[in-house]
């Protein structure tokens, strides 16, 4: 089961993991997305959560439906640079913002990014 955070409606965390999968090439062009029901099970949340992540991803362009055959991913590959982007951001504000929380100035963040790009970004210490 997937770990959700506190900070954020699970609905929202929901889009930003399918956005992910879509821009990461994990699902991809007119690929099926998996059904409300069995992305229920999988995150272990509400069917009325899971539709409402998907209704507001098919707002936003990220999927379509086919009304007997299901949803499907409708981002083409020319916006993925610009949702990846645009997401890249989002998180990165949304680190920013934690670190702050924890009393880090921006210096100190730079000078922590800096050693961990020196180690390599995957040399966990």
């Amino acid at each position: 089961m997937y770990s959700f955070n506190n900070k954020e409606p699970i609905y929202i965390q929901l889009i930003s993991i399918i956005k992910t999968q879509i821009i990461n090439g994990t699902l991809k062009e007119n690929e099926k997305v998996k059904s409300v029901r069995d992305l229920a099970v999988e995150y272990g949340v509400n069917p009325n959560t899971v539709q409402r992540s998907l209704t507001e991803l098919e707002r936003q362009g990220f999927i379509y439906t086919e009304r007997t055959t299901g949803r499907f991913v409708a981002l083409p590959k020319t916006k993925m640079k610009e949702i990846k982007t645009e997401l890249a951001a989002s998180k990165t504000t949304e680190y920013l913002e934690w670190m702050e929380s924890m009393g880090f100035n921006l210096i100190e963040i730079q000078t922590m990014i800096k050693q961990k790009n020196e180690k390599g970004v995957n040399n966990h210490e």
